[in-house]
């Protein structure tokens, strides 16, 4: 059964408006060491930082401190949320390769498991969301970035599902929100590609909404988008998001046990550890 059924979301968005004023401002202070969470009193609206410097690679603590995050926000029946980054140069390079190189087998379950948490809560949000890519996106970053309903992004940077150029397939949940952004034919010749979109590229095929000069511009831009719906019943518009996600969040709800069998397969795999630790190297070099 889906997380955010029909009868629970009725049950959350029934509440008194000053209520919902003060459970936001007691959660304005922010939530965690990784993930630092602004609200703006008078909007309702959420901006959620995330911060694992240098890159904010998606380890397991940085995905258990985001899910908890997104747990908060629909308690406190957020307004919406705009989710950036600390970094100046990279939204989020994806998932950490160091959880997946010579894996300990219950911290490689914990991991996958936070990732299709964060994936199911985010991607089926009640509350509007939006996404200020204000740093290079590849991978697992963009799948943060395309589980929103609005995608801003900085010049000159890039972003993409780049996984087949690292030798590995993206899993079906990644596939399931590329699929919902852009149509069937671009997102099968990116998946199978591996592109690296630029951010003129990226608007062109519809992966992100609008371009922005800076962080600033690209949070203001997506607050825009998000106070559009002020005047749109939120429950209305929160049955209406997850009616046309739940195919998709049906699947991956179905069938975790068998996706994280898969991801543990697929990391075990010589040919796969041996990649990895060749990018490691790599990456020890630059």
């Amino acid at each position: 059964m889906i997380r955010n059924s029909i009868n629970l979301l009725t049950k959350k968005l029934i509440s008194s408006t000053s209520c919902q004023r003060t459970r936001m401002r007691c959660f304005s202070s922010g939530a965690t060491n990784l993930v630092d969470v602004n609200v703006n009193d008078k909007t309702g609206i959420a901006v959620v930082t995330l911060n694992r410097p240098p890159v904010n690679s998606l380890n397991l603590e940085l995905l258990t401190d985001l899910s908890k995050t997104l747990d908060e926000l629909e308690s406190n029946r957020s307004k919406g949320m705009i989710l950036t980054s600390s970094s100046k140069t990279v939204f989020s390079a994806g998932l950490d390769i160091l959880e997946m190189y010579n894996p300990e087998p219950e911290r490689s379950k914990a991991f996958w498991t936070a990732l299709q948490d964060v994936w199911l809560k985010l991607y089926g949000s009640p509350y509007p969301t939006a996404a200020a890519i204000n740093g290079h996106s590849p991978a697992g970053g963009c799948l943060l970035a395309i589980c929103c309903e609005y995608r801003v992004m900085v010049n000159d940077f890039t972003i993409g599902l780049n996984e087949t150029r690292l030798g590995i397939s993206a899993p079906s949940f990644f596939i399931s929100s590329f699929r919902n952004v852009l149509s069937t034919r671009e997102a099968e010749k990116a998946l199978t590609l591996g592109t690296m979109f630029s951010s003129d590229e990226a608007l062109k095929v519809g992966l992100v909404d609008e371009i922005a000069t800076d962080k600033a511009d690209s949070i203001n831009k997506c607050e825009n988008f998000l106070l559009e719906f002020k005047k749109v019943s939120s429950m209305a518009r929160a049955f209406t998001k997850q009616s046309l996600r739940k195919k998709d969040l049906e699947e991956l709800e179905n069938n975790r046990e068998q996706d994280l069998q898969l991801f543990l397969f697929a990391i075990n795999q010589p040919i796969v550890q041996k990649g990895l630790g060749a990018y490691i190297q790599s990456l020890k070099k630059k």
